[in-house]
C-alpha cells in the first residue's frame, strides 16, 4: 500500500508539472506562479524517486491507550486519502516520529516495541525488533541495550557493510545524542564538537535536512548552504540530502564559494598561514591603496591641439577628494575621474579663456561643462587618468599582487623575507587559501554596476519599442471600415494592453532554482549556513562565510585535535567570539561508530600527543583486526604497498594515505575500488582498510602534522595498517609488527 500511494504521489506530481509546463504567456504574476509550481513539482517528483530506496525503515509499538499505537516512520510522510487522509507514513523528522530514536528501555516514553526494517527495492529483505518494556524483554530472552545506542543489530549490520564510495544516510540508525543535536532549536551557532568516527557530518547532513523540513518557508527563499574541505568530499556525500528528500542545497568548498573561481592550485603551509592570517585584511587594503597613483612627474597631454598636464597637485586633490567618500575603490572612481577631468578643464579654461581687458573669461559655465564632456570621450586623457586610478577585478588586483615582489613588500612589510617569498606566485591561478582573499578585495573594490543598469534599461527600452511597434501594427492591421462598423464597447487588443504591459509579458528566459542563483551571486545571504570540518576554517575564511549569514543561524562539525591546516583552529571561542560573542552552543557527539577498538587504541596515544585534555570517543564495536606496521627498504616501499592492498578483502574501499611526495609514485595503484592520496584530501572520507605510508613524513611536512596522523588513523572502519622505512613515530608504538602477525 505504500508503495501504491507513493506512485500515486509521483503520478500526480508528474502530471502537474506537465500541465504547467505546457502553458505559456500571461501576466508577470501567472508566470511566477508558474515558476513556482514548475520548481514545487521538480522537488517532488525528486523527493519521491529518492524516497524509493528505502521508503519505510522503521515501526514503532507503543501502548495500547495511545491515540496511534502502532506508528510506521519513513522517508517521507505519506497518507492515505481513501480514508480521510490517515497517516500511513510518518516522515523521520516530524516530531512523532522522535520515539523511534529516541526511546531506551531506561525511558521507553511509552515505546514498548521498535523494529528497524530493512528493504532492498520494494521487498523486506530483513526484521530486527527491539523490546523497550524490560519485562517483555527478559521473558522473550532478548537483551536490549540501555547504554544509549539504539537498534543495535541494525547499527552494526550498517557499520560493517563494506563501503561504496559514498556516503550513506543514517536515518534508520539515529541515535539520541545524535537525534538531539539535528533537532537543536537553537537559532545562533551550534557548534558539534566530536572525536573520529562519531558521526558529525552525518548529523550535519540531517540537521539540514530537518531544518528545510521545519522551517520550509523560510529557508527555500533564502537557501542552505553547506561548506566541505574538499571536492572528494562533496562528492561523497552528495548522494545524502536526495536520499532524505531535499535536492535545494548547494554544497560547495572554500575554495570554490567565491562565483566564477576554482581553486586548483597547493599552497605551501607557510603561504597558507600568511593566507589565512587576518593580517591581509590590512595588506589587500594596501594592495588596493597602491593602485590608486599619484605621478612622480608632471605627465603632458595633448587634448585637441592643446597641451594639458597632469601634475601632482591635480591629482592629490582629486585622489583626496575620491578616498573621502569612503566608497569602495571601483565606487570611487567616478568621483576621481571627475575631480581630475575638472581640474584639467579648468586648467585648460584658464589658458585659453582670459581676457586681457577687465581679467575676466571669455568661456561661460556652458563652455567649461562642453569641454569635461570632450574631454571624458577623449582616448588619450582617460587613458591617463585610468593608469592612475583603475577600474580593478578581485582576481587582477591579487594576480598582480602575488606577481611582483616588488607589491608585495610595499603592502605587507611588516612579513618576513621568507612569508614575502611564500607569496609570490607567477601562475595565474587560485588556491583555497586565495579564495577569501578574493572576496576580502571585492568589498574592497565594490562593484560598480552602472554600466549592466545601463545595458538592462537599455534592454528594456528595446522591448518596450518592439511591442509598440506590435501594437502600431496591429492597430494599422484593421481596415477603416472595420472599424466603423464594430460595436464601440467591444475592446480590441490595443485597449487592453500598452507597451509596457505587452514588453513586460516576455518571457525572461532559463528559470535557476535558489542553489543556482546562489552559486552565482556572491552577495547572496543565506537562511541557514553548515560547515563540515569547521576547524580547518582560517580567519579570513571564517570572514567570507560571516559575510554569507547575516543572521549568524549556523551549524558547524568539527574536531578541533583533527585541525590540519596550518591557518586552522583549535578554539572555537577564538573562531567564534569576535561574531556571536557568547551566542553560540556547544555540543558533543561521544560516540565512535566508524572506528573499531583496535584502531582507537592507537589512535589514542596520537591524541594524547594534541592535547591530553581531549576525550577518546567510545568505539561501539571490535572488528577483529590487529592495527600492524611493515618495515621495509625505500626500493621496496611501493611493492610493499602493493603486495598488503592485494591482501584486502572485496568488496571494499582501500585507502592509500601518504605524504605529498610520495603520492604521485603510487598513483597507478588507484583503481575503482583503491584511492590514493594525501591526508588532506581524504579528510572527511571513511573506508573499509587503510594503509597509512611514512607515518613520520606525514607528521614532518606540516606545522600540524600530528593532527594529520591523527586524521589517518582514524579512516577505516575495519583494517588498518602502516608501511615505513623510517623510524616510526614513538606514538605508535601501540602497532603491532606485520611479520608477527602472518602465520
Amino acid at each position: 500500500m505504500l508503495y501504491d500511494q507513493l506512485d500515486a504521489l509521483r503520478r500526480y506530481a508528474q502530471n502537474r508539472l506537465s500541465t504547467v509546463l505546457l502553458q505559456t504567456g500571461g501576466t508577470p504574476q501567472a508566470r511566477s506562479e508558474r515558476e513556482s509550481f514548475t520548481n514545487l513539482y521538480n522537488d517532488d517528483i525528486a523527493k519521491y524517486d529518492a524516497a524509493e530506496n528505502g521508503l519505510c525503515f522503521g515501526r514503532i509499538d507503543l501502548s495500547p491507550d495511545d491515540d496511534t499505537p502502532v506508528r510506521y516512520v519513513g522517508r517521507v510522510g505519506i497518507l492515505d486519502e481513501a480514508h480521510d487522509y490517515e497517516t500511513l507514513l510518518l516522515d523521520w523528522r516530524a516530531p512523532m516520529a522522535r520515539p523511534f530514536y529516541l526511546a531506551t528501555p531506561a525511558a521507553p516514553d511509552d515505546v514498548l516495541r521498535r523494529r528497524h526494517i530493512r528493504t532492498r527495492s520494494r521487498r523486506v529483505t530483513s526484521l530486527a525488533d527491539e523490546y523497550l518494556d524490560l519485562a517483555a524483554a527478559r521473558e522473550a530472552g532478548l537483551n536490549s541495550d540501555a547504554t544509549g545506542v539504539a537498534g543495535e543489530s541494525a547499527l552494526l549490520s550498517a557499520l560493517d557493510a563494506a563501503r561504496t564510495g559514498h556516503m550513506n544516510d543514517i536515518v534508520e540508525t539515529i541515535q539520541s545524542e545524535q537525534d538531539t543535536i539535528i533537532r537543536s532549536e537553537h537559532r545562533s551557532v551550534l557548534v558539534v564538537q566530536g572525536g573520529p568516527g562519531t558521526g558529525k557530518t552525518a548529523v550535519a547532513l540531517h540537521r539540514a535536512a530537518y531544518l528545510l523540513y521545519t522551517y520550509r518557508q523560510q529557508l527555500a527563499k533564502s537557501g542552505v548552504l553547506i561548506i566541505g574541505p574538499n571536492a572528494t568530499f562533496l562528492d561523497y556525500i552528495g548522494q545524502v540530502l536526495p536520499s532524505l528528500g531535499e535536492t535545494g542545497v548547494l554544497l560547495s568548498t572554500i575554495g570554490n564559494l567565491y562565483p566564477g573561481v576554482r581553486a586548483t592550485l597547493d599552497e605551501s603551509p607557510t603561504a597558507a598561514q600568511v593566507k589565512g592570517s587576518t593580517a591581509m585584511v590590512g595588506i589587500l587594503a594596501k594592495a588596493v591603496r597602491d593602485r590608486q597613483e599619484v605621478p612622480t612627474a608632471p605627465k603632458k597631454l595633448r587634448f585637441d591641439t592643446y597641451e594639458i598636464t597632469l601634475d601632482r597637485k591635480l591629482v592629490t586633490r582629486a585622489r583626496g577628494r575620491a578616498r573621502s567618500s569612503r566608497r569602495p575603490h571601483n565606487l570611487a572612481r567616478p568621483l576621481f575621474v571627475a575631480s581630475a577631468v575638472e581640474g584639467l578643464a579648468q586648467q585648460l579654461a584658464d589658458r585659453l579663456g582670459q581676457n586681457v581687458i577687465d581679467g575676466g573669461s571669455l568661456l561661460s559655465r556652458d563652455d567649461i561643462a562642453d569641454m569635461r564632456d570632450e574631454m571624458k570621450e577623449d582616448a588619450d586623457v582617460m587613458a591617463a587618468i585610468d593608469e592612475l586610478w583603475p577600474d580593478l577585478s578581485p582576481q587582477q588586483v591579487l594576480r598582480d599582487l602575488f606577481a611582483s615582489p616588488e607589491r608585495i613588500a610595499a603592502a605587507a612589510p611588516e612579513l618576513t623575507e621568507s612569508e614575502r617569498a611564500s607569496l609570490l606566485r607567477r601562475s595565474r591561478g587560485f588556491s583555497s587559501a586565495d579564495s577569501p582573499l578574493l572576496d576580502e578585495l571585492a568589498e574592497l573594490l565594490g562593484i560598480d554596476d552602472a554600466a549592466e543598469r545601463e545595458q538592462a534599461n537599455r534592454q528594456w527600452r528595446n522591448q518596450i519599442a518592439d511591442a509598440q511597434g506590435a501594437l502600431d501594427i496591429l492597430t494599422g492591421s484593421a481596415p477603416q471600415d472595420l472599424e466603423d462598423e464594430l460595436d464601440p464597447e467591444i475592446l480590441m487588443a490595443y485597449d487592453l494592453v500598452d507597451a509596457s504591459q505587452l514588453a513586460s509579458r516576455q518571457d525572461s528566459g532559463v528559470k535557476l532554482t535558489t542553489a543556482e542563483r546562489a552559486a552565482g551571486d556572491r552577495t547572496w545571504t543565506y537562511g541557514h549556513v553548515i560547515v563540515d570540518e569547521a576547524q580547518e576554517l582560517s580567519d579570513m575564511a571564517w570572514r567570507m562565510v560571516m559575510r554569507r549569514v547575516p543572521n549568524r543561524w549556523m551549524t558547524l562539525v568539527g574536531d578541533v585535535a583533527q585541525t590540519g591546516d596550518p591557518a586552522g583552529t583549535t578554539s572555537w571561542s577564538e573562531v567564534l567570539e569576535p561574531y556571536v560573542a557568547q551566542r553560540w552552543k556547544r555540543t558533543e557527539l561521544t560516540v565512535n561508530y566508524r572506528t573499531p577498538s583496535e584502531i582507537m587504541k592507537v589512535a589514542r596515544d596520537v591524541l594524547a600527543a594534541i592535547d591530553p585534555v581531549q576525550t577518546v570517543p567510545r568505539s561501539v564495536r571490535d572488528s577483529g583486526q590487529v592495527p600492524w606496521a611493515q618495515h621495509t627498504t625505500g626500493d621496496e616501499l611501493v611493492a610493499t604497498v602493493q603486495d598488503r592492498l592485494a591482501e584486502h578483502p572485496r568488496p571494499g574501499i582501500s585507502a592509500v594515505l601518504a605524504p605529498h611526495a610520495l603520492v604521485e609514485s603510487m598513483a597507478h595503484l588507484r583503481s575503482d575500488v583503491v584511492t590514493v592520496s594525501t591526508v588532506k584530501d581524504a579528510k572527511g572520507l571513511e573506508f573499509d582498510s587503510v594503509l597509512i605510508v611514512e607515518p613520520m613524513d606525514i607528521v614532518d611536512e606540516s606545522p600540524r602534522g600530528m593532527g594529520d596522523l591523527y586524521v589517518a588513523l582514524t579512516r577505516a572502519t575495519q583494517r588498518m595498517g602502516v608501511v615505513h622505512t623510517r623510524p616510526l613515530p614513538a606514538e605508535l608504538s601501540a602497532l603491532e609488527p606485520f611479520d608477527a602477525l602472518v602465520p
